[in-house]
């Protein structure tokens, strides 16, 4: 690591400490040179998220924009906002351990579907008639059944 001040290529670590839950490490070096210190920042680079969307379109994986439809679909229901906070960090975990840095909106909405339904059937219902795009009553009573 160059020095900050002076350019030199050497330098040594006097310190190192573990922040934000071990995804950063803060090191403190010392310039061989000039002998100034100086506090360098190490953390993994996450590659964006793409959603891919029904018609194609490619969007970043937007955290509050999930958080917001869960919430909609929630509203006069017996889920908090732990439990919709869980099933969010669930869903980013799941979406995180995919192989790929794309991933198609609806696999998202099934993810969100299966774990609102094991929750409370009316946020289930709701969600899944957006997500799916019920057309009429008759898709209603379909999935009504299958609950």
């Amino acid at each position: 690591m160059k020095c900050f001040f002076c350019q030199n290529p050497e330098t040594e670590v006097i310190e190192t400490r573990v922040f934000d839950d071990g995804t950063t490490i803060r090191r403190r070096r010392r310039c061989i040179k000039c002998d100034r210190r100086f506090t360098t920042y190490e953390r993994v680079e996450e590659l964006p998220i793409l959603v891919i969307k029904r018609d194609g379109r490619r969007e970043r994986f937007d955290r509050e924009k999930l958080k917001k439809g869960v919430i909609k679909a929630c509203e006069k229901t017996a889920v908090s906002l732990n439990q919709i906070e869980e099933i969010i960090n669930k869903i980013e975990e799941e979406i995180k351990q995919q192989p790929n840095s794309e991933i198609e909106s609806k696999e998202i909405g099934n993810w969100v579907a299966k774990e609102l339904k094991k929750i409370d059937k009316i946020a289930y219902i709701r969600f899944a008639s957006v997500f799916r795009r019920f057309i009429d009553l008759e898709d209603f009573k379909k999935e009504i059944k299958k609950l």
